[in-house]
């Protein structure tokens, strides 16, 4: 079969990714790629047409036979509202303003799990080599600007995934900091959320509980920091080079939340194939990760911690995985 031209997006509620790639012999080859700002745009068509008029694109751009694109949010019947992000979108529409026939919008997270099998060995951080089952069910999960989630199982001939929205569910306390966490919280919303603590506002808001818990004051440098640029890295960059009690002890927390969560979603699909860290926020704190906090909040699960210590725990330290994802079930779609 001849040679494919698909365009792809993983579409966020900071970024954008899109991709032009060629699908060859089974294989998804990247041309080119740039990044946007989601904010700077009123519609994911905006973006796609600058991307698809940028020198070494436009040439190609009526040759693309299929795309697909990522979205942060769920996906019904062709259509998608972002999560975190005042975007609509259509396949249809979009289909008919790019002129691309075949055209497909999946659950980000649905994208980062077909992204998997995408990347090399040297993209993941194992944290846990735990006993990994061969086409064993597998779950992809990661926080940036939210939280996302995703099943993976094996239909035979390769794995299917399933998005999810268990980012938004009930946000669970395993110890008396979260326990304060959560009561701080409720006096701001009226449900909390997973996405509420494990994500990068969240990690934000874990800041301003315990500064107000006088556990540990935020400094006026991270302050500046944090209302000079975005407030996660800000606090992330300060916690990693010891820079800000609070910080580390936020971090702290947020680590603990993190796996403790992954936990959950291990043993609800009994993910003997793997656990995938991905998002944004992972790769950065990624030697914090390895320190075994997020282990051991992984695995604290009582009666089961003996079964969460066999399963495969990594870190996608490739931050187009969900990019890669999209071009893949393009190309899947070009040659339906």
């Amino acid at each position: 079969m001849s040679d494919v031209l698909v365009v792809g997006a993983d579409v966020g509620g900071t970024n954008t990714k899109v991709g032009l790639a060629r699908s060859e012999s089974g294989r998804t080859v990247l041309l080119e790629k740039h990044a946007y700002r989601s904010q700077d745009y009123s519609a994911l068509e905006d973006v796609l047409e600058e991307f698809l008029a940028r020198p070494g694109v436009a040439a190609q751009a009526r040759a693309v036979s299929a795309a697909c694109f990522a979205v942060a949010g769920p996906v019904e019947h062709g259509r998608a509202k972002l999560t975190n992000l005042p975007w609509q979108l259509d396949e249809a529409v979009i289909a008919r303003r790019l002129a691309v026939p075949r055209t497909r919008i999946i659950n980000d997270f649905a994208a980062a799990g077909l992204g998997i099998a995408e990347l090399a060995a040297d993209d993941f951080l194992t944290l846990q080599r735990g006993e990994p089952e061969e086409r064993g069910q597998r779950v992809i999960v990661g926080a940036g600007t939210g939280l996302g989630v995703a099943l993976l199982d094996w239909d035979g001939g390769g794995y299917e995934v399933h998005p999810s929205e268990a980012g938004h569910v009930d946000f669970g306390p395993t110890d008396a900091a979260q326990d304060a966490l959560l009561a701080h919280l409720r006096r701001k919303f009226a449900r909390v959320s997973y996405e509420r603590v494990i994500c990068g506002a969240g990690l934000a808001r874990i800041l301003d509980f315990v500064d107000e818990s006088g556990e540990a004051h935020a400094s006026a440098q991270l302050r500046q920091a944090m209302s000079d640029g975005d407030p996660a890295r800000a606090i992330t960059e300060f916690a990693l080079e010891g820079k800000d009690a609070a910080a580390e002890r936020a971090l702290d927390i947020f680590i603990c939340a993190y796996g403790s969560f992954a936990g959950n979603m291990a043993l609800a699909m009994l993910a003997h194939g793997g656990v995938y860290v991905a998002g944004g926020i992972a790769p950065k704190i990624a030697a914090r990760l390895r320190d075994g906090a997020f282990i051991r909040a992984f695995t604290a699960k009582g009666r089961f911690k003996g079964l969460l210590e066999t399963m495969p725990v990594h870190v996608v330290m490739n931050d187009h995985v969900g990019l890669l994802g999209a071009l893949a079930e393009a190309a899947r779609l070009a040659r339906a």
